[in-house]
């Protein structure tokens, strides 16, 4: 079963199979009602008792659901009382959030506040941060492709999945080397307040010791995040009134 996190159905999507869309019924009626036992769930849904262990089964493995003791009860019967299933963060995670309308909604209110100089001083603040993250992994010694290596397997880290791949002149001469972000998780909102990109651009800068140029940004509706770093020549040809 593959999970798209915040899709519209939650842990499964509305062209799944038919036992993803189950697994979705169950995972949404523990999140609607809390935790809850196989018997109830069957009822609710429909199912017979082995069908919904499987189901609860399929989701304790992919991590979705947690097994948990019941509570003891006053009024319980004998025997062993059956036990529930909860969701887990991850099985939170996959079903919508508003934290992008959260995030704009006090961005929108720190620069009626404070104005946009009140923003630039956040997202520097955020790309700070990112950049300390991330310069561990980047050992400044090593040459330039390295260090843009190590870049972009940090960001995959941070949930920006990067690549890294060298733009070559006709020659095959390397010229530059490019960072591509598939996934911005920031991008719903850096699509109103473009500062983010900004200062995440200047971040990558500090950590990799070099000029870079950002070329595109899903954002503003580009597919990937380009980030373009030029590389210098082995042997550049002198400029007038350069020294050898």
């Amino acid at each position: 079963m593959k999970i798209r996190a915040g899709s519209a159905t939650g842990v499964s999507g509305a062209c799944d199979k038919p036992a993803d869309r189950t697994r979705d019924a169950v995972a949404r009626t523990i999140l609607e009602r809390g935790p809850q036992n196989a018997a109830h769930l069957a009822e609710r849904l429909g199912l017979s008792p082995a069908g919904i262990r499987r189901h609860l089964d399929a989701l304790v493995a992919d991590g979705f659901l947690a097994e948990r003791e019941p509570r003891p009860s006053a009024s319980r019967g004998r025997g062993r009382p059956a036990r529930t299933y909860a969701l887990t963060d991850a099985g939170r995670a996959a079903f919508p959030h508003a934290y992008d309308d959260l995030a704009n909604t006090a961005l929108r209110y720190l620069r009626d506040t404070g104005g946009d100089d009140a923003v630039t001083a956040f997202a520097e603040h955020r790309a700070a941060t990112l950049a300390a993250d991330v310069r561990d992994g980047v050992d400044c010694a090593q040459p330039l492709a390295d260090r843009s290596e190590a870049l972009a397997g940090a960001l995959t880290a941070h949930g920006y999945a990067s690549t890294v791949q060298a733009v070559r002149d006709a020659d095959d001469t390397i010229h530059g080397i490019q960072i591509c972000q598939h996934h911005c998780p920031v991008a719903h909102v850096a699509a109103e307040f473009p500062q983010l990109c900004e200062a995440e651009t200047r971040a990558f800068e500090q950590v990799l010791g070099t000029y870079v140029q950002r070329l595109a940004t899903i954002a503003h509706g580009d597919g990937v995040c380009t980030t373009h770093i030029p590389v210098r020549p082995k042997n550049p040809a002198p400029t007038k009134g350069s020294q050898i």
